[in-house]
């Protein structure tokens, strides 16, 4: 507890230079969107619009790329046991999600997510068997993203480095956080990599990664955070993220912090 308190302070006082107080209001991103509100489902339309609609920062999603090259929204790399990655998108164009909405490509979810330009469009670009896939998919992605004209409301996210580094090098500028917990702040500033997204037990086990990040220039996001204790925990610690099951409950809790902090 000492040690946590120790780092604590130190992101305090790297957070305001000046010693004076820290005004910092950690932000909710919704993982794979506010699925678990009426109407909605994991990776959905729906579970978009719900994550605007209650004033998330960000909503997460995940993509895939087929063997034909569509990027399509879905957290697992099967559906109905064939490999998205193997098969063509017309395998999976029909499925529906538990909501009923059929299975959105990264095109319409953009073009839906267009409609919400204070909400951030976290993709998680979704590691593949091998780095050639990997970097067709980085292609993909980016290609609509810059066709659709939503560079600067998405940012990206991956456990993959080599995806982490394919985006940097095609968009220096893009926002990237890696998700895999095995590069310190400093590497992946040396990188151009501008934020780690880390688990909750990683985080809770390396309690200087947070003054770390800090004094490296970095972002912290810490997943998947959805337990009040949890939330309340990383909050006081500054973190500048935390990705939840429970956005509501999350924007809560931080926008009470916040309010104490001023």
């Amino acid at each position: 507890m000492k040690r946590l308190i120790t780092v604590v302070a130190a992101v305090a006082l790297a957070a305001c230079g000046s010693g004076a107080p820290a005004v910092h209001e950690t932000k909710v991103i919704a993982h794979r969107g506010y699925w678990k509100a009426d109407g909605s489902a994991q990776n959905s339309l729906a579970s978009l619009r719900k994550a605007a609609e209650i004033g998330c920062y960000g909503t997460e999603f995940d993509v895939h790329l087929t063997a034909d090259g569509v990027a399509i929204v879905n957290h697992d790399d099967r559906i109905g046991g064939a490999a998205i990655w193997e098969d063509v998108y017309d395998t999976f164009s029909g499925h529906l999600l538990s909501n009923g909405e059929v299975i959105p490509t990264l095109r319409s979810y953009l073009e839906e997510g267009a409609k919400y330009p204070e909400l951030k469009l976290i993709i998680e670009i979704k590691s593949a068997p091998d780095q050639g896939h990997e970097s067709r998919s980085v292609t993909a992605v980016m290609d609509i993203v810059e066709e659709l004209g939503v560079s600067e409301q998405v940012e990206y996210i991956a456990f993959s480095y080599h995806i982490c580094r394919e985006i940097v090098a095609r968009d220096p500028a893009a926002k990237v956080a890696y998700l895999n917990g095995d590069k310190t702040p400093d590497e992946l500033k040396a990188d151009g990599i501008a934020g780690l997204d880390y688990n909750v037990e990683l985080a809770r086990n390396n309690p200087a990664l947070f003054a770390d990040a800090r004094s490296a220039g970095i972002s912290t996001n810490i997943w998947t955070v959805n337990e009040e204790a949890d939330m309340r925990e990383f909050i006081s610690y500054g973190v500048d993220f935390i990705t939840t099951d429970q956005p509501e409950l999350a924007l809560e809790l931080a926008k009470a912090a916040g309010g104490e902090k001023r």
